[in-house]
């Protein structure tokens, strides 16, 4: 009996084991991505020096957590460098000079500062697991946890110190928090929603729209508490003491940012702190708000709060600029509509996609059977199901945002709805499976009608779901180790370069790969040119020389090599208003096609 009740806690043990063994075997050959040339210097920094002036863009507790494992090394940190002492926020080439030109190894950094991330995203799918199942019962935990734990976007982005996973963690403690302190509103709670609310956005900056969410949320509950007997006085009472709620969180959550905030800056000198803000924020067009960030950081007591508005500042000026990127067969920094749709829908499994195709027509099935269809029923649902209501609305509302938004960079950036979504598949998909049966059958009929239904009819069920599960972990198994650059079988992970590129399928991680194939291959020289946080010097050493498009062809025989990033960027189309020079076009390259690939985004090519 005992085993069996705890059964599902060791399945989930399980799936979280297997998940951290492929997180951390698939990690092991992958080089530095793009992102990660700036975070782990800015990483490394804080816990050591106490001083933020690298990456302010971004939160500090992720790093902190990536600089605690690579604490454990004792490597060289330079400071007397320009791009610490003189440049303004000069974290690439500070990360270049750390990793690779002061004399430590930068695998054994990246791999320590790659395994706390790895160790959080244990814990993130443990918590969905644990919240889930006391909300819906561990069936749905499980479920939910095996599409998590399944999920190669969730593998890709659980390996790398960037603030993918960490948005995704903050946005779920954040809601998860919220929704158990509406349901109870105690003091203690009210705590651990206002601490989780802090965390939340300390890593990363996007988790500000819990602020907007968090109050359209509140609008809703009291609404829904309210409705039977609505009453605009009695509403207008309850939604205030509620909003008085609300700010103790939001004054809990400030503390916090200013605690953590104000141990990053302490050795940060001041002068220093507001001579970079001014710089970094002199082409930013609301210069009423920069006027008071500048305030907060010449203020002794607010000035963390100085530099994390600075942080939310940057971001604000960074999205509405966008990025220069390739998207079917088009290069733009406006960005596309249909950008993450299409990124979401070639990025995740298809299993999992048919899965929620029939999730979705098992809700508007219940929908269209339900007896009464108004608007006091879709209410009375709503209220019943507020945890479910509210993961649609955050779903529909992070992803409108998303598709306005200009930077376009990675299916990513959708990933803290991933969680929710499984969470609505999972509930659908196991009470289509589990159909509640006659409580105390009161004959042989009843009897026989409830074994039926509960060992019989069900195989049909349980035998599509199960097959469609099992290609989850196939298709998931097969992608070993190149998890960044899955795309599942409508296009396939050959192919994804073909569609998008970036940190969809190429953000720099086979470098040591071609410097494994070119010393497999005996090449000694090998002109590149590369995208990504990997060194090609210190890599390949004097097997590399720098090469672009502008160049001409290398010599003829000689090795080309060239990341899928750059190729695309190179041959896509200019969208309207976009200017790529002739001369960036590798037009030597057309017809030539490539001889094989490091890994998968690098191409390496033999010059005719």
């Amino acid at each position: 009996m005992a085993f069996s009740q705890n059964l599902p806690n060791v399945l989930a043990y399980l799936m979280l084991g297997a998940m951290f063994l492929v997180l951390f075997l698939s990690a092991f050959n992958d080089s530095a991505t793009m992102d990660e040339l700036a975070h782990i210097p800015a990483a490394y920094s804080y816990v050591t020096l106490k001083d933020m002036r690298l990456n302010p863009e971004h939160p500090p507790l992720i790093k902190d957590l990536a600089g605690l494992g690579i604490l454990f090394l004792r490597p060289n940190f330079p400071t007397n460098i320009s791009s610490w002492q003189d440049d303004v926020n000069g974290q690439w080439t500070q990360g270049a000079i750390f990793l690779y030109e002061s004399g430590n190894n930068p695998d054994k950094i990246l791999l320590f500062g790659r395994f706390p991330i790895m160790l959080l995203a244990l814990l993130f799918g443990w918590l969905l697991y644990r919240w889930t199942g006391s909300l819906y019962g561990s069936r749905v935990a499980l479920l939910s946890l095996f599409f998590y734990a399944l999920s190669p976007t969730f593998l890709a982005h659980s390996r790398y110190v960037t603030t993918d996973l960490a948005a995704a963690f903050g946005f779920f403690i954040g809601f998860a928090t919220f929704f158990r302190f509406l349901e109870r509103q105690n003091f203690k709670r009210l705590a651990l929603a206002g601490l989780a609310f802090g965390t939340a956005l300390l890593l990363k900056f996007s988790l500000f729209l819990l602020v907007p969410l968090y109050g359209l949320l509140a609008i809703l509950w009291v609404f829904l508490q309210e409705r039977e007997n609505f009453d605009l006085k009695s509403y207008l009472k309850a939604f205030g003491v509620l909003f008085l709620k609300l700010i103790f969180i939001g004054l809990i959550g400030l503390a916090l940012i200013w605690l953590v905030y104000a141990w990053h800056v302490a050795n940060y000198p001041v002068g220093r702190q507001l001579s970079d803000s001014q710089f970094l924020l002199s082409s930013f067009g609301f210069r009423p708000i920069v006027n008071f960030d500048l305030w907060l950081v010449r203020s002794e007591i607010f000035r963390p709060l100085g530099q994390y508005l600075l942080g939310l500042l940057m971001v604000v000026q960074r999205s509405a600029g966008g990025n220069t990127t390739y998207y079917l067969g088009e290069v733009s920094a406006a960005g596309w509509r249909s950008y993450f749709p299409v990124a979401y829908l070639l990025k995740e499994t298809i299993a999992f996609h048919l899965l929620t195709l029939l999730a979705l027509f098992l809700a508007l099935h219940k929908i269209k059977s339900a007896g009464e269809k108004s608007f006091d029923a879709v209410f009375s649902w709503t209220k019943d199901n507020f945890v479910l209501a509210s993961s649609l609305i955050f779903i529909a509302f992070y992803w409108l945002y998303s598709i306005r938004s200009p930077l376009n960079i990675g299916v990513r950036h959708i990933l803290p709805t991933f969680p929710f979504i499984y969470l609505l598949v999972a509930r659908e998909i196991a009470a289509w499976l589990y159909r509640p049966t006659l409580e105390e059958p009161r004959n042989l009929g009843d009897w026989l009608r409830s074994l039926y239904r509960s060992f019989i009819e069900p195989i049909p069920r349980f035998i599509l779901v199960a097959l469609l599960m099992f290609w989850m972990i196939i298709s998931t198994s097969i992608t070993f180790p190149f998890y960044l650059s899955y795309y599942n079988e409508f296009v396939g992970i050959e192919n994804g370069w073909r569609y998008i590129v970036d940190s969809n399928y190429d953000w720099g991680q086979d470098l040591k790969r071609l410097s494994d194939l070119a010393e497999k291959e005996n090449i000694n020289k090998i002109y590149l040119d590369y995208f990504g946080g990997g060194s090609p010097r210190y890599y390949l050493r004097e097997r590399f020389e720098p090469w672009n498009s502008a160049k001409g062809p290398p010599p003829s025989g000689s090795y080309f090599a060239l990341s899928a990033t750059f190729l695309q960027g190179a041959r896509g189309k200019p969208a309207s208003g976009f200017v790529i020079r002739p001369e960036d076009t590798y037009s030597w390259l057309r017809g030539l096609e490539p001889l094989r690939r490091a890994g998968l985004s690098i191409f390496i090519y033999k010059i005719p």
